[in-house]
């Protein structure tokens, strides 16, 4: 090994895939889990087998030695084999005698192929000598590696007939007959391997991980380790606290309806406004929870081992979220776009559940729902790509009536701009496309990013009182109202001016917005030689 260490040592700087440590006495083992997550991760993106943490050698490369016990060894090989995911553990600590000093070599293999390595639940990567958050484009790279293997598609060997649910499978018959209503004397006919086989969930009557996931028992759903089969579903409370919980697991297929079923659909009903809105409507759409549900089994990333988790908040809310990035580009372009996407992360699991009528892929879904949703005039459903999850928010109720009449009064609207539109009353940023067709039609108004509902709008649905709540006052008059103050009083601090400003200001700005609009009106008065300031308060700079 001292080979190595030479080797290592002679390179001109650290590397992505070498990194030196002091470490005289101790080293931090969180910290020591951060760079096996981030060095594990780039060795797999440069093709290595290993990169190498070095403790007892400074930054410089010279050699100073550590005095970290066996014991302490040991605690570090049994934390990261507990806390990294997949489970992953040293290939080998090399003890190292140069100088007379001791040099322990942390011998890192590289993260699985087609899995990034996380340390307590979060991937590292490194930029030089920093390190940080794996970059979307490396995690994309490292996940892209499987790409030619379909999770969903491989064979359990040890599995039979046997590991299937009867009752599921009798179910997926009548699903695939409604689906296929030309064949349905046939597969009265059929039996369970011939289905199987026709309906695409086994190959050559061997189980695939899609036959166990959809149709598998529950006891079943071992063979899918480290991948997982379940479904949770939490209730929360108004205030967001837990109240109920339950887990389901396999047969998938059945655990949608009885999922669903734990779902409480209460009744909407609207607040009368002529014949603008029906007078009650469920708060979730069937559709909407199927095919949301659905969507998460189908697009799930099983090699993360994550399951899939369905929050039911009593405030008004179903969150969906499964792991996994989203493949189209964004979700404006899936409801905008005539065509399918041309491509899915589990192919055969997919194909498997349009042929048991789960879901379809000709990319009308998601367009669906957004349309009931606008239908309703509630607020479009909401998603959130971070973390390398998909997560969808449904809202059951109207959140902001004035709103809800703009879209009733303008059934003409597109759904590209019902889309930007309900961005805008959300406070979420647009692009300079989104921004370009919104003003170019006259629907908003205001400066990047506080932009608000226009006043045309407004006129159009009589929401005048909305619209200068969301306009405010502008600068001027702002500037005239700490002149109108310091006039009267005197002397004010900024404390003063926000207590009857915050108020007055638009409603599209947050409080700290809010407040740096005030000191910048008072810098631009005290620029302009109108007001001075003395400490912490403010007084004209010509009294009377």
């Amino acid at each position: 090994m001292e080979t190595i260490l030479n080797q290592l040592l002679s390179m001109a700087t650290e590397t992505e895939v070498v990194e030196f440590k002091e470490a005289k006495h101790s080293f931090d083992v969180d910290k020591l889990g951060k760079y096996f997550s981030a060095l594990s991760n780039e060795a797999n993106l440069k093709g290595l087998k290993n990169a190498w943490l070095l403790m007892g050698v400074k930054n410089d490369k010279s050699i100073v030695g550590t005095q970290i016990s066996d014991e302490k060894i040991n605690e570090y090989k049994k934390e990261i084999v507990q806390h990294t995911s997949p489970r992953c553990g040293l290939t080998a600590v090399h003890k190292v005698v140069k100088d007379g000093k001791l040099v322990l070599m942390f011998e890192i293999p590289a993260s699985p192929k087609g899995m990034p390595l996380a340390w307590k639940g979060h991937k590292y990567g490194r930029d030089g000598e920093s390190i940080g958050p794996l970059s979307d484009i490396e995690y994309d790279t490292i996940k892209a590696q499987t790409n030619s293997t379909d999770w969903s598609a491989q064979i359990i060997k040890e599995a039979n007939h046997s590991d299937l649910s009867a009752e599921a499978i009798a179910f997926a018959c009548l699903q695939f007959a409604e689906k296929n209503p030309k064949l349905k004397d046939d597969i009265a006919q059929w039996s369970d391997e011939v289905f199987l086989n026709k309906a695409k969930i086994t190959i050559k009557s061997q189980i695939t991980n899609t036959a166990i996931l959809l149709l598998g028992k529950p006891v079943s759903a071992f063979y899918l380790n480290p991948s997982t089969s379940r479904i949770t579903w939490i209730l929360k409370g108004a205030d967001n606290v837990e109240k109920d919980y339950e887990h389901f697991e396999s047969p998938l297929l059945l655990a949608v309806e009885q999922v669903s079923n734990k779902i409480r659909n209460l009744t909407y009903r609207y607040i009368k406004d002529g014949k603008l809105f029906p007078d009650e409507v469920e708060q979730y759409d069937p559709y909407i929870i199927r095919e949301a549900l659905n969507n998460c089994i189908a697009h799930q990333d099983y090699t993360l081992g994550s399951k899939i988790v369905v929050v039911e908040n009593e405030a008004g809310t179903l969150t969906f979220s499964n792991a996994g990035n989203f493949i189209p580009h964004s979700v404006e372009d899936v409801i905008t776009s005539d065509a399918p996407e041309p491509r899915y992360r589990n192919t055969f699991l997919t194909d498997a559940m349009v042929n048991l009528n789960m879901i379809d892929t000709i990319g009308s879904g998601i367009k669906r729902m957004f349309n009931i949703q606008r239908k309703k005039f509630f607020p479009l459903p909401d998603y959130d790509f971070s973390n390398h999850k998909v997560q969808v928010t449904i809202t059951g109720k109207v959140v902001d009536l004035n709103y809800a009449r703009k879209l009733a009064q303008m059934p003409n609207l597109s759904l590209a701009e019902i889309v930007f539109l309900d961005k805008v009353a959300k406070g979420k940023a647009l692009t300079g496309d989104e921004v370009k067709i919104l003003k170019s039609k006259g629907l908003i108004e205001g400066r990047k990013p506080n932009f608000h509902i226009a006043a045309n709008v407004a006129a159009h649905t009589g929401n005048k009182v909305d619209y200068m709540k969301q306009r405010g006052i502008d600068d001027s008059y702002c500037q005239k109202m700490i002149i109108d103050y310091l006039d009267k009083f005197e002397k004010g601090a900024r404390e003063d001016f926000e207590k009857f400003l915050l108020d007055r200001l638009p409603n599209i700005l947050n409080i700290s917005q809010k407040k740096n609009k005030i000191k910048n009106n008072l810098q631009t008065l005290r620029k302009n030689g109108i007001i001075i300031s003395n400490g912490n308060t403010w007084q004209m700079s010509k009294p009377g």
